[in-house]
């Protein structure tokens, strides 16, 4: 997750990302701590927005919520790309 957050900003066109994560085996929890350790290693200063939905997903948004960092939670793709939009024009 670290590489790819470091490719994303690579671009000073970024002004926003956006996670969407929906599956049935996909382990909301793991992909949260990706998250949680890409956020804080790559020290990111723009808005993050992130969809779960998957095995785990409370457990994934939990760690989100609880990590102390700047990590927007969406219901929905359509939520989050509301939010993404939103935070960009804040």
């Amino acid at each position: 997750m670290t590489e790819a957050f470091k490719l994303i900003l690579s671009s000073d066109k970024v002004k926003a990302i956006l996670v969407n994560i929906f599956g049935g085996i996909v382990r909301c929890d793991l992909i949260a701590e990706g998250i949680i350790a890409a956020v804080k290693e790559v020290g990111l200063k723009i808005p993050v927005v992130v969809r779960l939905q998957g095995t785990n997903v409370e457990k994934g948004r939990e760690l989100l919520a609880n990590s102390g960092l700047k990590i927007t939670p969406a219901d929905d793709l359509n939520d989050a790309a509301r939010k993404a939009v939103a935070a960009i024009a804040a």
